[in-house]
């Protein structure tokens, strides 16, 4: 059965709105009848809750007049909160004061700085007004701030004053010369933020907002950029509303639900998965620490009595191995969500019996697809909970292709992973070559993740195309070399890397993490653990003791530095 059948297109958006490519996204039709063929790696999500067409800015009113008096927002660690009808307020001040600063729609607008109230209220603010909201990653340097204000063309940024070691002031001030477009910077907390603060002007917002479509630009985030120079995915009101709207749909948010947020909010988790799922249902937005802190976040779930907690694997380890972790109260969880990268079953098992998430779901996707494709619900076994990142989101096309051919493959082997859908990007910003890339004239986004789908339509994320590693032939895929580890009782985190081998092509090598107290972990005694459990080509050759690994801001590990640092390491 074909499952290349034509996309029902979304409607043009103005041509003066963007620069990224042109091409309307493809969407499900809500009464189309679509195939699943179970003999193919193929599978279209549920269509019957119907896409929301709003903008962000009118699902945000539409939620703080349902739900006025129930908290919207709770900055931990400043010291601040607003309800529904505070927060919508403050949010339209702040769209006045841009607006009438000079900032229109369709104008980019950067924010830099780690996680904040007033990060929120400038990702909603500029929603308001049309405007473009480009998300800089708090830890960039330099040279990666000057290309990523220059590729998108920013006109004005609102920043913190630092975070870490970086002062962002000076770093803006020494961007200024070489960013054409930058006319405006506005630090938090001076002056000069506070003056953006006007009394809601509701006259010029419904003028602006009369010609907003749910199709428009409305926010870039940059790639990690770990091969070459990030690339902007360009993202509309419909893609990133939806899609957190689903996500919370799929956790049975309510207006009573209390969310710990502690992935950045510069990222899709945070931003989407985090905010946008929670003021589309009028569930609560709890941030616990600008930066990411394991007793910081435990504890605003005990404070604020949160429902659903959020994090990346390497957060949830680092929350369980906390000395102290038994004496906080996390009574009040049911749900949360998992995602960022695979997740280990034992990290995923001691989440559920021990911080009480009976209901937490694993999320998968990319930034390019808003981000979330696949997610488990929260009546699945166990077993499809630990083992898989779900079945296909609603309104979502999924396939599996062998990567050479194009073709999809049966179920239960091994391809690239492929979306398609509402959630799938306008496409790169100002990049039309990198955008076709990626996503082919039927819509369909590739992936470049290896993925496995069973008869039931779950899905297991088996590794990156670019992370496979190829030994003697054999093809070898890191995330189960790493599951296996996880089993190790003194080792509490695993990542699995290829390295150059003159035999065998490549060997793998585990950099592992141990629990205190451990005795010193060998590739010999790795060896003698893993015999008759693991296919001899599977066995990592070497074995490298590390407390932490390289890892990017949004908590993933980062692979290619790893394998940079190995070579070195073992002198290859």
């Amino acid at each position: 059965m074909s499952t290349d059948r034509p996309a029902a297109a979304a409607a043009p958006e103005p041509a003066d709105r963007a620069k990224s490519a042109q091409r309307p996204a493809p969407a499900l039709s809500h009464d189309t009848a679509l195939p699943h063929d179970t003999a193919l790696s193929y599978d279209a999500g549920p269509t019957e809750t119907p896409l929301l067409e709003q903008t962000i800015g009118q699902n945000l009113r539409e939620t703080a007049e349902r739900f006025p008096d129930q908290d919207a927002l709770v900055d931990v660690r400043a010291g601040r909160r607003w309800t529904y009808r505070e927060f919508v307020r403050d949010v339209r001040s702040l769209a006045t004061g841009l607006a009438r600063a000079g900032v229109k729609t369709g104008d980019r607008v950067g924010i830099w700085g780690p996680n904040s109230w007033e990060w929120v209220l400038v990702q909603y603010a500029t929603a308001e007004i049309g405007a473009i909201l480009v998300n800089i990653n708090p830890s960039y340097r330099q040279h990666e701030l000057d290309y990523v204000l220059n590729q998108s063309g920013i006109s004005t940024v609102i920043s913190s004053a630092k975070f870490k070691t970086s002062d962002y002031p000076a770093m803006l001030e020494a961007a200024r010369p070489n960013a054409a477009a930058l006319s405006a910077v506005v630090v938090m907390g001076t002056p000069e933020w506070d003056a953006l603060f006007e009394e809601p002007d509701d006259a010029l917002l419904a003028e602006i907002g009369s010609a907003l479509s749910p199709n428009d630009p409305i926010n870039i985030q940059y790639t990690s950029g770990t091969t070459g120079r990030p690339k902007g995915a360009t993202l509309t009101h419909r893609n990133i509303l939806n899609n957190g709207f689903f996500d919370g749909e799929l956790v049975h948010y309510t207006e009573k639900d209390r969310i710990v947020i502690a992935p950045p909010l510069y990222h899709c988790f945070g931003m989407v998965i985090g905010c946008l799922a929670a003021t589309s249902h009028g569930a609560a937005v709890i941030l616990p620490s600008p930066a990411f802190s394991p007793a910081d976040t435990l504890d605003a779930v005990q404070r604020e009595k949160a429902t659903s907690l959020y994090g990346v694997p390497t957060m949830f380890i680092a929350e369980l191995a906390l000395p102290d972790f038994e004496s906080y109260d996390l009574s009040t969880l049911r749900t949360g969500v998992m995602a960022g990268s695979p997740c280990p079953m034992e990290v995923m098992k001691k989440v559920i019996d021990r911080m009480n998430m009976r209901e937490v779901s694993i999320c998968y996707g990319m930034t390019e697809t808003s981000p979330v494709s696949f997610q488990t619900r929260t009546d699945d076994s166990l077993e499809q909970r630990v083992g898989t990142v779900g079945r296909v989101h609603p309104h979502v096309e999924v396939k599996i292709t062998d990567p050479g051919t194009g073709e999809t493959v049966p179920r239960g082997q091994a391809g690239e992973l492929c979306t398609r859908g509402y959630s799938v990007m306008r496409g790169y910003w100002d990049d039309d070559a990198k955008t076709r890339e990626v996503i082919d004239d039927e819509g369909w986004m590739r992936t470049g993740d290896i993925a496995v789908m069973d008869q039931d339509g779950y899905a297991q994320i088996t590794g990156r195309i670019k992370d496979m590693v190829i030994r003697g032939g054999e093809n070898v895929y890191p995330r189960e070399v790493e599951e296996f580890l996880y089993t190790h009782p003194d080792i509490v985190d695993a990542q699995v890397i290829g390295v150059p081998d003159e035999k065998y092509g490549e060997e793998l090598m585990a950099w592992v993490r141990l629990r205190d107290g451990a005795e010193p972990l060998t590739a010999e005694t790795v060896a003698a653990f893993a015999d008759g459990q693991l296919s001899r080509h599977k066995i990592p050759r070497y074995i490298h003791v590390v407390n932490e690994f390289p890892m990017t801001v949004t908590g993933k590990v980062r692979k290619v530095e790893m394998r940079e640092r190995a070579i070195e390491i073992l002198g290859l």
